[in-house]
This record gives structure tokens, sequence and C-alpha cells, in this order.
């Protein structure tokens, strides 16, 4: 046995190979492997493959090929904690229904996947370029809090109609979408069961599990209803189509490159998406700071700037091998949260935090090939978005309306998310440049003073009231 206490000293960082701005480590030289995190990868790795569905009706693409891509995304996950960033990545979810209505503007086929691949690569080489200049802040504070917190409410509407709208996955799924809804979101925000958790050993395990209760309820609950079939368990392999992926979905293959023009217009949700991107950058450090305080044996090291540069060049990678609606994001949140509430335990739950995320995203990867977990959960894949997709929705929401700083900014906001779910991410900004000029004038970047409160006050609704019929 290793004693890790010799690897690591308390209040040293875990041991690296130093490479520029990142830091590389391995399993079992580096840091201790830890074997609760890597199985409950392997079972999470449900949420993950609910991307399935989403390339399948946006893009036309065959399941095996969609697999190959959710497993080329999984090998670049990795990264994070090979390379020093002490995070559970996942995608940029909510902007997913933003990139979804954006390339639905072109024909499916060729010219979709066209737009993909140049807002996936225009995106990466954005974030590497940030993430090696470390002008992240300066540029994120160039855009009024109105705007951003527009972008956020707009993007968090724009998932819970994705499941919603005519067509979506509510109309296949009710019953299971309602009642899997229902049990995540008590476990997840319930007051009661939060109390319930701090008393029961059962309740705090899962309470620590996030969605995967929900997601394992759900496929008892649309076999019950008969909204799908039982799942029909197969052994083996996981069997992804590369070969076709790299042959008919790929610039380098028979599809070719997208047009200058292309790449030109996907800048305005590039902006979008790398706002969303940004406050994910701000969510991981606060969660960090938090668990600092539990843990004074490690010291953490999160650093935005090797962030930027590995979601860049997860993105750029995607964006010629593997073109991804989900796109490659700095965090999951939820299983993030849930690894650094364990890490917080002590060093005899988690050695480390890279040791806990790291053996995670392995576990994901792992799972993805392995077919009786695959096929389990295969039939409510749809249903497994829905949840990740309102979930984020609650999120966003309410995160958005915390970016303001008054009640103007908070209409602002408004009309912002409004036409960005309507017109898109160039009228949206278009808009919010507008009114924050109408409304801020030469206080264009910084607003007016914040104000706690989010009601209006008589005096501020006078104007519209002036103007009812």
């Amino acid at each position: 046995m290793t004693d890790w206490t010799q690897k690591r000293p308390d209040g040293t960082e875990t041991p690296y190979i130093p490479a520029g701005p990142f830091k590389v480590r391995f399993p079992g030289i580096h840091y201790r492997w830890e074997w609760a995190d890597y199985i409950q990868g392997l079972i999470m790795c449900a949420v993950c493959l609910s991307a399935i569905p989403i390339l399948q009706d946006t893009l036309g693409m065959p399941f095996e090929v969609a697999l190959a891509i959710v497993i080329l995304n999984g090998i670049l996950y990795c990264l994070h904690g090979m390379l020093g960033d002490p995070v559970v990545p996942g995608w940029i979810t909510p902007a997913i229904p933003l990139l979804i209505a954006y390339v639905s503007t072109f024909p499916e086929g060729p010219a979709r996947m066209h737009a993909l691949i140049a807002f996936e690569m225009v995106l990466g080489l954005w974030c590497i370029f940030l993430g090696f200049t470390g002008l992240a802040n300066k540029v994120i504070a160039a855009i009024p809090q109105a705007i951003k917190a527009g972008v956020i409410i707009g993007a968090g509407i724009s998932a819970i109609n994705l499941i919603f709208q005519k067509g979506g996955r509510f109309e296949s799924f009710p019953i299971t979408i309602t009642l899997a809804v229902g049990l995540a979101f008590f476990m997840m925000y319930s007051s009661y069961f939060k109390e319930l958790a701090r008393r029961n050993k059962i309740a705090k395990i899962l309470n620590n599990l996030g969605i995967l209760p929900a997601i394992l309820a759900a496929v008892v609950i649309a076999a019950l209803v008969k909204e799908t079939g039982w799942p029909a368990l197969e052994w083996g392999f996981s069997r992804p189509d590369f070969g076709a992926l790299w042959t008919d979905w790929v610039p380098w293959g028979t599809l070719g490159w997208p047009s200058l023009n292309m790449f030109l217009t996907s800048i305005p949700l590039v902006l979008a998406a790398y706002i969303v991107i940004f406050g994910d950058a701000v969510q991981c450090q606060a969660i960090i700071s938090d668990a600092d305080k539990e843990r004074p044996d490690e010291p953490v090291d999160y650093n935005p700037n090797r962030a930027h540069l590995i979601v860049g060049i997860r993105n750029t990678f995607m964006s010629f091998m593997g073109p991804d609606v989900t796109m490659c994001g700095p965090i999951w949140a939820a299983m993030t949260v849930v690894t650094y509430e364990r890490y917080k335990n002590g060093r005899n739950d988690m050695d480390s935090s890279i040791s806990g995320v790291a053996a995670f995203r392995f576990g994901t990867l792992t799972g993805y090939f392995l077919l009786p977990i695959v096929s389990l959960v295969r039939p409510i894949l749809p249903v497994a978005l829905s949840l990740t997709m309102l979930i984020q929705g609650f999120v966003s929401v309410y995160v958005g309306v915390r970016q303001t700083q008054n009640i103007k900014d908070l209409g602002i906001a408004g009309i912002v998310g409004g036409i960005l779910i309507a017109k898109g991410a160039a009228f949206a900004f278009a808009a919010g440049i507008i009114l924050c000029l109408l409304v801020y004038g030469k206080n264009f970047f910084k607003g007016e003073p914040a104000d706690n409160s989010i009601v209006a006050t008589e005096e501020q609704l006078q104007p519209a009231l002036r103007c009812k019929c």
C-alpha cells in the first residue's frame, strides 16, 4: 500500500510534472485512486449519454456515430484532471438550446454541419486566445451586467422551452418527465429533504448522487406507464462507429470545410456561449473556495487561464474530429459540488481534489463502453436530457437574475433574453447595446449603483403605469 501522506504531506499541493501552464498528474503516481468516485462515474455516464438524442434529432446522426462523439468527448474530459484543473468538466449546458436554434436555421445536411463546425472551432480558438493572454476578465468586464444577465436568463428559458415546445420531448414522455423532474427537484432543492439528509444516512447518500436516482427511477416509471418498454439488457461492449464519423461527419472527410462566412456568422453566438463559460469559471472558484475552509491539508490550485486553455483545446479538437452540439464546458456543476462535498469529509474519504474529479471522469469514460449500462438507459435518454435541461433552466434563471444590479438591469435583461430566444444572439446583443445606451448613457459599461431589491417601487413603475390603456 502506498503511504500517500508521504507522497503529499499535509499542507502541500498534490505532486505534478510541470509543463508550462499545466500540472501533469497520473493516477497511482501523483494521486490516490478513488474507487467511490470511479464507481459513481460508471453510473452517471447515463447523463452524458443523453447527448445522443440531441445529436440524432438536430443533425440526423445515427446512434452509433453519436456514441462515438460522446466517447471522444469523454476522453477529453480526462484532460482536466490530467493537466491540473481540479473540477468535473461537462457541457456548456445553458448554451445548447441556443446552438440548436442557430444550426437549425441551416438545412439539415452539410450546411448544418458546417455551421456547427465553424461555431465550435471559433469558440475553441477564442478560449485558447483568452487563456494564453489572460484577457478573460477584461473581456467579460466590458459587457454590461444587464446584457450578461439577459444572455444567462434567455439561455435558461430556452433550455426549458426545448423540452416543452411543440414536438418536444415532453409530448413523448409526459408522465415520466413530470415524476422524474419532481423527484429530482425535491431531492436537490427541497429544504425538507436537505434537513432529512443531515439526519438520515440513506437520504444523505441519495442527496450526494445528484440526478442519478431520478434517472434510475425514470427507467422504471417509463416502463410502468408504457411510455417506453422495459430495457433490453445487452452484454458485452458498445459499438461506436468511428469509421462513419470520420468519413461523413468531419470537415476533413467527405463533408468539406465551412466557408469563411460561416465562421463570421457564428461570432455573436460564440460571445453568448462565452458569457456562460465565464460564469461557469466563476462558479468553479466559488465551489473550491468553499471547500478550502474544510481542507487546510491541501492548497487547491484553480487557474481560470489554465481552464480556458483546456476548454479551448477540447472545443477546437472536437470541431474537426467529432462536432458536438453539447460543446465542451469547464464544469459539470452538479457533480463538482457532489465531489467536493465528499472531499470536505477529510483525507481518509478523498486524498486530494484531483484524485476525486479525475477518478469520476475515468468512471464515466469506462461506462460508455459497457453495453449493460448503455442498453439500460437507452430507452430513457430523452428523459435524462430533459432532467438536465430543466435543472439547468432553473439554475440559469436565478443566476441570471442575481447578475443584475437593479430593477432597470432586470428589465433590460428580460428583453435581451426574449430576443435571444426569438431572434438569436446577434439581434439580442444589438438590442442590449441600444437599450443600455438609451437607459444608462455615459454609464453604459457600469450602469447604475446596485440595488439589492428586485421589487420595483411605485416611483419606478410610474412611467409604465402612465402608458396603460
